[in-house]
């Protein structure tokens, strides 16, 4: 097998042929159209919203998708995530290695001080979603550090206008909407372009020295609060009863009064036809008003005197009627 031997010259004379100037042409050329493509073309996420900038002024904002934009440094892309919440921690850090995580504490910002002056520690989270892409792009330098400037003022100002127990009772949900409140107003006049949705306060606890004392008077204030349960559930039980109770009896009242006002109203109809008759025949419904009372009287009553029978004499001793004779119509 014969090997070929290459002079140099002869590969000089190649190499000059292949460079000659319109091939040097063509890949210069095909390395400018790569290059325009590589930088005009740029991709959207779902998630995301692209701030566009032409010779550094902004141009406009696309959504999700493929675009294309000028080439060479002209429009320049900023991609800001506008669907994701986002989370800023105050007081500690969560710090995730793989599948595990590990909380460290940052006393630097947890220790505030109160209305009352005592010290606690608080642990809160602010999450917020980016709503003005361009504001968010332009407007603020240090957003991040922004943030959390706001975040640790507006909570400092909260809980330094209360009383430790009750930011540790009742006023935690009014810190966390108050606090919500104070950033978002304060962010809309920095025009940073985000919106905070919520803000949670994690752990509020006392400093560790008096730890113990404050367990105490929490223990205290859910005895105080169980006992005002178990009053309200016997109230609850005793009040319906004793209402009850006393609508049964104003009934009953009720009742009477209306059955007594129907016997005297019966009365009185019957007094008003006895004065009738009486208009009529006084003497004869005197007599008989006579004989009906006095056979009322003795009705049932045991017999006497001789003969087994009462006998009615008047106050001379001299007139006397037997009572048997008051039911067949005797008379005095």
């Amino acid at each position: 097998m014969e090997e070929k031997n290459v002079t140099p010259g002869r590969a000089k004379t190649e190499l000059g042929k292949f460079l000659k100037p319109a091939t040097i042409i063509i890949v210069i050329v095909a390395l400018a159209i790569i290059t325009m493509l590589a930088t005009s073309v740029y991709i959207v996420d779902q998630t995301e919203k692209a701030v566009i900038t032409r010779f550094g002024k902004y141009h406009n904002t696309t959504g999700a998708g493929i675009h294309v934009r000028l080439p060479f440094g002209i429009d320049n892309v900023y991609l800001v995530n506008v669907t994701t919440v986002q989370t800023e921690q105050f007081g500690f850090r969560t710090i995730s290695s793989g599948i595990n995580s590990s909380y460290v504490k940052n006393t630097n910002e947890s220790t505030m001080l109160t209305g009352d002056l005592n010290i606690i520690e608080v642990e809160w989270i602010i999450q917020y979603r980016i709503i003005d892409p361009v504001a968010w792009t332009f407007n603020v330098n240090e957003r991040e550090k922004t943030i959390r400037d706001v975040s640790q003022s507006a909570i400092n100002m909260l809980i330094g206008d209360r009383a430790i127990m009750d930011i540790m009772g009742t006023e935690r949900s009014a810190i966390e909407s108050e606090g919500a409140e104070f950033m978002n107003d304060t962010f809309r006049i920095y025009g940073l372009g985000i919106d905070v949705i919520a803000v949670r306060m994690q752990n509020i606890d006392p400093p560790a020295g008096v730890q113990a004392a404050f367990d105490d008077v929490n223990k205290a204030e859910q005895d105080m609060n169980r006992l005002i349960n178990e009053g309200q559930q016997a109230y609850n039980e005793q009040i319906p009863k004793t209402r009850g109770e006393a609508e049964q009896l104003v009934q009953e009242a009720q009742g009477y009064a209306t059955e007594r006002v129907n016997r005297a109203r019966g009365d009185v109809a019957r007094f008003l036809s006895v004065l009738e008759e009486y208009r009529s025949a006084p003497q004869v419904t005197r007599e008989r008003l006579y004989v009906e009372t006095m056979e009322e009287v003795f009705t049932g009553s045991e017999t006497q005197g001789a003969g087994g029978s009462t006998t009615i004499i008047d106050r001379n001793f001299q007139n006397y009627l037997p009572i048997q004779q008051l039911g067949n119509g005797g008379t005095r």
